[in-house]
């Protein structure tokens, strides 16, 4: 009644021992290991000629290899650079969410041409062939079709009662027809008019989606440059940290401090590689997403740092966006005016359905009137023809009204209006939620030139307090923790003053897309 109790490792060990893909992966060693046994056991060529290599030749081809790993080691040693137009231009060449975007334009177009092929008319072209298993017959009585006289002999026509087959077993039709519909055009209109808006949709939403890896693209570029500076800033810490640490720990080997002044050292000095890990962490996962997006495949690539000029603080955009320039905006827009073709469609759909019809049908059919006829010359009296062709052209108008799909079109169409209602309420959302968007947006751009100003004035002092500080650790006035001190404070601030340019940017750049004309770059 007991359950059987298990820890870890006998958990791990009957995975191990039961699982069936290790034991495909066992078989599978074992099958390698039998093909080495086997190469091993084939014999060696036993014209030593063809198993040696000459000297000369072997000299040339180690040469020829040394120069190539050189080559391609240098090649490697150098990462390939990149700026902030060259990664936007290369995310959106290689995203593969841009690619399903443009199929579905493409898509979409193709809807369009699908629906104006339904303004020309309908034309069927048909053939078929009939095998009658029981065909007609025409019964003549003697002396049906009167007498004939002969001399002074009077022969009844038939001479007998006669049957006469009207057929054969095989009919051969072949014909065209043809619907022009004139009543269905408006609704063949509404119809073609939607799948514009689908198309129009489809294109906004690939630029929306566009603008989207462009601003991550420069997110990625922006981030690894700040954690680039961060890196620096903790390496320098981290030196710091030894730096006093080897102080200490040589005053406690000269007997000038106690050993228990070391503990808190060595806790900052582990704390500041830690930093320093975490930093190095989150610089691959920044460079794993910029290499997905962007397709490169190189292992390694550097970043071009960004100009001063490439975020100008008077390169906000004036105004609050207004128009149809914001994406969201021209899609919720578009929306609107397909539920309202949609409702055109439904209103459409009362009238009845007419047309024009038109078409041509050929018949061929072979007829036996020979039956038992004792004078052949009496079928062709008769007009009957053993060979007989049907030819037939016509035109005429079609009228269709379902009086019950008007029932049901009257629930359709309410359903139209109700989505056009939605798509109106929808609009008017977007509305607002870019203006408070736009807002936020100048806010926080607004917040960023003023961090820009500080974070300039704190790069300024501490640029000058390092230049103190090297200058009196060349005269041997203060220690290179003193010195290292400076560097490190110096090199916070320059990281932040980094990143409040870069930040600044970014709600440049949000504030661009919310206006509809930001270009990247």
């Amino acid at each position: 009644d007991l359950p059987e109790a298990l820890n870890l490792q006998k958990v791990i060990d009957l995975a191990v021992q039961n699982n069936r893909l290790l034991a495909v992966k066992k078989l599978q060693v074992q099958e390698k290991q039998q093909k080495v046994n086997e190469d091993r056991e084939s014999p060696v060529s036993a014209d030593p000629a063809k198993n040696a290599v000459p000297g000369g030749k072997l000299l040339v081809l180690v040469m020829a290899a040394v120069c190539l790993l050189s080559a391609s080691a240098g090649a490697q040693d150098l990462p390939e650079a990149l700026n902030l137009q060259k990664v936007i231009d290369l995310a959106v060449q290689n995203n593969r969410l841009l690619a399903v975007k443009k199929l579905q334009v493409q898509e979409k177009q193709q809807k369009v041409n699908e629906d104006r092929v339904k303004f020309l008319p309908s034309v069927m072209v048909g053939g078929a062939y009939q095998y009658h298993g029981n065909i007609g017959e025409l019964s003549l009585k003697q002396g049906t079709l009167g007498q004939a006289t002969i001399g002074a002999i009077s022969i009844p026509l038939p001479s007998a009662d006669t049957t006469l087959d009207l057929g054969h077993a095989d009919t051969y039709t072949a014909g065209v027809l043809m619907y022009q519909p004139i009543s269905q055009i408006p609704k063949i209109m509404a119809g073609v008019n939607v799948s514009k808006t689908d198309l129009e949709i489809a294109k906004n939403d690939q630029a929306k989606a566009t603008l989207q890896v462009k601003q991550i693209a420069e997110k990625l570029y922006f981030g690894l440059l700040i954690q680039e500076k961060r890196k620096e800033e903790a390496r320098i810490k981290r030196d710091l940290a030894r730096k006093k640490l080897y102080d200490v720990e040589s005053a406690v080997l000269a007997g000038k401090t106690i050993p228990s002044s070391l503990t808190g050292l060595k806790a900052n000095a582990a704390d500041e590689e830690q930093n320093l890990l975490k930093i190095n962490v989150q610089m691959e996962d920044y460079f794993d997403d910029l290499r997905r997006l962007t397709g490169l495949k190189s292992a390694s690539f550097s970043l071009a740092p960004v100009l001063e000029d490439d975020a100008d603080l008077n390169t906000a955009p004036a105004g609050v966006p207004g128009g149809q320039e914001n994406q969201d905006l021209k899609i919720a827009a578009l929306y609107q005016t397909k539920a309202q073709h949609a409702v055109d469609a439904g209103r459409y759909s009362y009238l009845p359905d007419f047309g024009i019809l038109g078409g041509y049908v050929y018949q061929d059919a072979a007829a036996d009137f020979t039956g038992d006829i004792r004078y052949p010359f009496l079928g062709s009296s008769l007009g009957l023809d053993p060979q007989w062709r049907k030819r037939d052209a016509f035109i005429g108008v079609v009228l269709n009204w379902n009086l019950k799909d008007l029932v049901a079109n009257t629930y359709i169409t309410r359903q139209r209006l109700f989505l056009k209602k939605q798509a109106e309420e929808n609009l008017a959302n977007t509305r607002e939620q870019i203006h408070a968007d736009t807002e936020k947006a100048r806010r926080k751009l607004a917040q960023a030139a003023e961090l820009i100003g500080v974070a300039g004035k704190v790069v300024e002092y501490r640029r000058e307090d390092f230049k103190i500080q090297t200058d009196r650790f060349s005269a041997g006035l203060n220690l290179e923790a003193d010195w290292l001190t400076a560097k490190a404070a110096l090199a916070k601030a320059e990281a932040d003053w980094l990143a409040a340019r870069l930040n600044y940017r970014m709600a440049w750049t949000e504030l661009q897309i919310l206006a509809g004309r930001y270009g990247g770059g």
